[in-house]
């Protein structure tokens, strides 16, 4: 039986992790988190999980954190989660399957495309881009590694990648103000990347990521994509999905403003 190693970052999510590590404990031989100096009870939950825990800092880019936890993993086969994220059944039995294979290496696929059902309001979203939203979270050793220059990145894959049975459950916002705070860093990490990359406010800037971008988005997630099928969670999606230009931007500015 070949092993597996689940990898997370972690900060501040002592709502999240014991949902999160409590649907891959019984069945994973090892849980490494790269915590990144939380200060409530994730530490502590972790523990109680049997994860082995590095101490770091948190940093605007956490995929730096998760390359952390993914490098100190010693399994064959690694599974990359959020901490709230849930590892439905029928992934986990996918995942068990390839732990059967004697030599891994005349697999076909060296990592595999995960659909995600995303919590948004209350609702599972189906429309509006958001299902099934793939991620590649799920490779062999050595096999795929995160760029680490953007929070929406996908990993890196040497090889070839398939898709996995099952999903994983992105309890991401269950809240408006849950989504909020994540928003907020979001914004703020996009407004700091482009004032790293010297991008200038300007009249056509502005008119593209105050008017242009928004309004676009909205009409493409919620006519396009159809998130009117979601009602009003998939209505707020498509409106704060557009909102992201516009406040990344303006952060922008006032970033210029101080320097």
């Amino acid at each position: 039986m070949k092993k597996i190693s689940i990898a997370l970052a972690t900060y501040n999510e002592e709502k999240n992790l014991a949902m999160c590590l409590g649907s891959v404990v019984d069945w994973s031989d090892e849980i490494i988190i790269a915590d990144g100096s939380s200060t409530d009870k994730t530490v502590k939950i972790a523990k109680d999980y049997k994860a082995k825990i590095i101490k770091t800092t948190n940093k605007p880019n956490f995929h730096i954190n998760k390359q952390m936890a993914m490098d100190a993993a010693t399994g064959d086969i690694v599974l990359q989660l959020d901490a709230d994220e849930v590892v439905d059944e029928d992934l986990k039995k996918f995942i068990l399957k390839l732990t059967k294979f004697s030599d891994l290496t005349h697999l076909e696929e060296s990592a595999w495309w995960v659909p995600r059902k995303n919590l948004f309001l209350g609702k599972w979203l189906k429309k509006g881009g958001q299902y099934p939203d793939p991620v590649i979270r799920l490779y062999l050793a050595g096999k795929a590694h995160l760029p680490q220059k953007d929070v929406h990145e996908q990993m890196e894959v040497d090889g070839k990648v398939g898709w996995a049975g099952g999903h994983l459950l992105h309890y991401s916002n269950p809240s408006f103000a849950d989504y909020m705070r994540k928003f907020n860093t979001y914004t703020s990490f996009k407004a700091q990347q482009w004032f790293d990359q010297n991008k200038k406010v300007s009249f056509f800037g502005a008119l593209n990521n105050l008017i242009i971008l928004p309004f676009w988005t909205f009409i493409k997630l919620y006519l396009r994509h159809r998130g009117y099928v979601d009602g009003y969670p998939g209505f707020v999606f498509a409106l704060m999905s557009g909102m992201h230009f516009t406040v990344s931007y303006l952060k922008l500015w006032e970033l210029q403003q101080k320097s």
